[in-house]
């Protein structure tokens, strides 16, 4: 894994001037052909009012001009400005001095903690096709599971170390709220360190996030690169590899590492926005050509002991849309929330019979844990048929044993849900993190009829069954 730095010989750096803005889109002219900057290499040019803006070539276009995207706001960049090419990409400083730190696309803090100082600066663009990757830790490797404490998670998606897990919902659904969940739960009992990437989410969020984590005391095993809703496209898309390359860091040093992206289609969303500005021609989705390619890239460099988790938004809910079919397709699981459960005050309100996840093998989990699982979703996908014959004939209509299973799908479901530990300060409750023992033992006694004499609601948004 090569280092590289910013510093140059001044004699390197290759002067153009600006001769077009367009919104967060840069067109640097540059005098020779052989001064013109490589794709992907950083062009920094100087504001009105005395602002250094960083610049991404991303096109080359007739008469020795770069066109450029913006990784700041392009605000009072004049006509003819001077535009210095770097001669390298852009990196960002990586070490521990990054733990408890947030910093921007650029590496840059932006938490009013003071600079950050490091030996090391790695680049965030690599050319994945040329990576070679290391098998060996695949070699007689042992698919080791993360215990998350999330009872429907630990049951239904168990976590393998090195896989990459999709939160995916519509709006309000609650994929934050569960991706704050996993990272309380997983960090407090976990050695390894935690990257968190924010990507054109809300501010608030990421300040809440913050808090929340310094009031837990985990922030020394956490590093954040946030892009967020107010930033250019160019820095909402470029953030996503900021945070890789953090964790590609922490990698290297041994360490088990967990990355936290949220929310991976505003990721897509940038580049199609850079698309959009860059003059390309949409596919007939509306979607940019290069989305498949995009993702590839991306998910592609996720790999190693790096556990992945990504929070997806779902466009109207529609798990049809482009973007999330080509997000999909990288995920070992994917656990689907639905707006229903949500509204049924079913919390996590993860849908486990839209939902799949590849890790659920006797061989992985166990036989007993894989049977209680096969037999839920039996009695779950039985349960779905019966309530709409309900909802038409009534409850006493149906014969015993389909009103026995009814009314254990009912409490099965009534028990998956669990007060968390971020949602405290909304809900009054407080959060319980339950074991995946105490989980499989609560299960095995709905299913086996010993909590057939106790009502429904004394298994709702509780932990382990007393």
């Amino acid at each position: 894994m090569s280092d590289t730095t910013n510093a140059e010989a001044p004699a390197a750096l290759k002067k153009g001037k600006v001769v077009a803005v367009q919104g967060p889109v840069v067109d640097v002219k540059f005098t020779a052909v052989e001064d013109m900057p490589d794709l992907h290499e950083t062009v920094h040019a100087r504001t009105f009012d005395k602002r250094d803006i960083t610049l991404l070539v991303a096109e080359h276009l007739e008469g020795n001009i770069a066109r450029c995207v913006a990784l700041a706001s392009t605000g009072n960049l004049q006509r003819n400005a001077v535009a210095t090419s770097s001669g390298g990409t852009l990196t960002i400083p990586v070490g521990e001095e990054l733990f408890g730190r947030i910093v921007n696309v650029m590496g840059e803090p932006i938490d009013g903690k003071g600079p950050i100082t490091t030996e090391r600066r790695m680049p965030i663009h690599k050319d994945v096709s040329r990576v070679a990757v290391n098998m060996d830790h695949l070699k007689g490797a042992k698919t080791e599971v993360v215990e998350t404490g999330i009872k429907v998670v630990d049951l239904l998606f168990p976590v393998v170390r090195g896989s990459k897990t999709g939160v995916i919902g519509g709006a309000g659904c609650g994929k934050t709220v569960l991706i704050m969940e996993l990272i309380h739960n997983i960090v407090e009992q976990h050695e390894g360190a935690c990257v968190f990437t924010g990507i054109g989410e809300r501010i608030r969020e990421g300040n809440e996030l913050y808090f929340e984590f310094e009031q837990a005391g985990i922030l020394n095993k956490l590093m954040m690169a946030f892009g967020q809703m107010d930033e250019p496209p160019g820095a909402r898309f470029n953030v996503i590899l900021t945070g890789i390359t953090l964790a590609e860091y922490l990698e290297s040093t041994g360490r088990e590492v967990l990355l936290f992206m949220d929310n991976v289609f505003r990721f897509v969303q940038a580049g199609a926005e850079i698309s959009t500005l860059l003059g390309r021609t949409p596919s007939e989705t509306g979607y940019q050509p290069t989305l498949s390619s995009e993702v590839g890239d991306v998910h592609e460099r996720i790999k190693g002991s790096v556990s992945a988790f990504e929070a997806v938004y779902v466009p109207a809910d529609d798990l049809t849309d482009p973007a999330v079919v080509a997000i999909f397709s990288y995920l070992d699981a994917v656990m689907v929330l639905s707006r229903e459960r949500t509204q049924l005050g079913l919390y996590p309100g993860i849908d486990p019979l839209v939902s799949s996840c590849s890790n659920l093998n006797a061989t992985i989990v166990g036989q007993r844990h894989f049977d209680l699982s096969q037999e839920m979703l039996r009695i779950l996908t039985k349960y779905d048929e019966l309530r709409r014959i309900v909802a038409v004939i009534g409850l006493d209509e149906l014969s015993k044993a389909d009103r026995t299973l009814y009314e254990r799908a009912r409490k099965l479901q009534n028990f998956m849900t669990q007060p968390m530990f971020v949602a405290e300060s909304y809900v009054g409750k407080k959060g319980e993190y339950v074991k995946p023992g105490e989980m499989l033992d609560g299960v095995e006694m709905i299913i086996d009829g010993r909590m057939d004499g106790r009502r429904e609601e004394d298994l709702y948004m509780i932990g382990k069954i007393e």
